[in-house]
């Protein structure tokens, strides 16, 4: 299935039905009066989050969606049928926004969200409601109102908790293959991951949360090179960021420091509230020698500024288990990972000997016995 996280849509919601005029004609029955009965009223458009779909593609080919009108009043005193609702199911996590202003209308990201879209028209009364003492046979009935339309854009944000970024080919899809059973398409050439793709991580004692991979950044994504930052967007609601660095990484200036530094200037040029969220840093492939050797100088650098790296290798799984500890600390506890002074391991101080008893003097005339 195709992959879609933006689409404009145009909703019209349904008109109201135009009240009846008519009037009684029964054998027998003279001057009957009125009997022309109200119309129905027009169905709405609602919005509701539906946490099993993933994408909009169905909007993309369906960009215009009217709901039904209400029926026309009838004779006899017979009301139209008012219209159902039209319900649009879209993922959980989807902003809805005016297409001509860009203001937010609502963040339907809880499961069951719901937004009225556009309004159903009213159905108009009857002749029969106008009928008064002095106006017995009023010739006129009120019509229905036009339903509401607007363009809306709706635009996916992936609910995850955690996010994976990096550039091109730093075995991000294999590591979110290695803890979860998403299996993104995994290759040895640069933007594998043309999509953002979602894993669920099984953690210890029956805790989980949910990672995105996201395609590759390079230097100047902010400018529109390679993908650019279009998919940045999946990750600004995580809780923590996993920047996922390369050790084997070849070409002109590529250093594991320059990618890290790299990242965060896209980041920030992108959002800078999505610069400040936490960060872990991972240092992926070090199963390469030509990797691990970079381990030592990288890992001093970032030592400096408190911060502390990840060694891990995704497609051996050597190191995985201390990162995702990591990341639990954060989505679960909410406290960045940083490096601190290590305890020194200090003796037991020897126990202190107890005070010898003092023995009472015996009375006079008092004979202890021996027990």
């Amino acid at each position: 299935m195709k992959f879609v996280d933006q689409v404009s849509i145009h909703v019209k919601a349904g008109d109201g039905g135009n009240g009846a005029v008519a009037f009684r004609r029964e054998k027998f029955i003279e001057h009957g009066g009125p009997s022309g009965g109200d119309g129905g009223n027009g169905g709405s458009v609602r919005l509701v989050a539906d946490p099993q779909l993933t994408t909009l593609l169905d909007y993309r080919y369906q960009p215009l969606q009217h709901a039904s009108g209400g029926q026309h009043g009838m004779g006899s005193d017979c009301n139209g049928r008012g219209a159902e609702d039209l319900v649009l199911r879209v993922p959980a996590g989807t902003l809805v926004k005016d297409a001509h202003t860009g203001e937010l209308l609502a963040d339907l990201s809880l499961p069951g969200a719901e937004l009225m879209a556009a309004k159903g028209g009213r159905g108009g009364l009857g002749n029969i409601n106008f009928a008064t003492s002095t106006r017995q046979t009023p010739r006129f009935a009120q019509e229905g109102t036009k339903g509401e339309e607007r363009d809306l854009m709706l635009e996916l944000k992936l609910l995850a908790d955690v996010g994976l970024v990096g550039f091109p080919n730093a075995g991000k899809s294999s590591l979110i293959a290695r803890v979860s059973k998403a299996r993104p398409k995994v290759a040895d050439y640069p933007f594998t991951t043309l999509v953002p793709n979602l894993g669920m991580v099984a953690y210890k004692d029956g805790l989980s949360f949910v990672m995105a991979d996201i395609p590759g950044l390079i230097e100047g994504a902010a400018d529109g090179v390679g993908l650019g930052l279009q998919f940045l967007r999946h990750v600004e609601r995580c809780r923590v960021l996993i920047h996922l660095v390369d050790l084997s990484a070849e070409g002109p200036g590529r250093t594991p420091l320059h990618d890290l530094e790299v990242l965060n200037r896209e980041l920030a040029r992108f959002s800078p509230q999505l610069a400040a969220k936490p960060q872990v840093v991972a240092a992926n492939k070090v199963d390469l020698p030509d990797a691990r050797a970079r381990l030592a100088a990288f890992t001093a650098a970032l030592g400096r500024r408190k911060t502390p790296v990840f060694a891990i290798s995704a497609a051996t799984g050597e190191g995985v288990p201390a990162l995702l500890d990591a990341v639990a600390t954060v989505v679960f506890g909410g406290a960045a990972p940083t490096l601190k002074r290590p305890l020194r391991p200090r003796g037991r101080p020897a126990a202190k000997p107890k005070a010898a008893a003092r023995k009472r003097p015996a009375r006079r005339g008092v004979v202890r016995r021996k027990r």
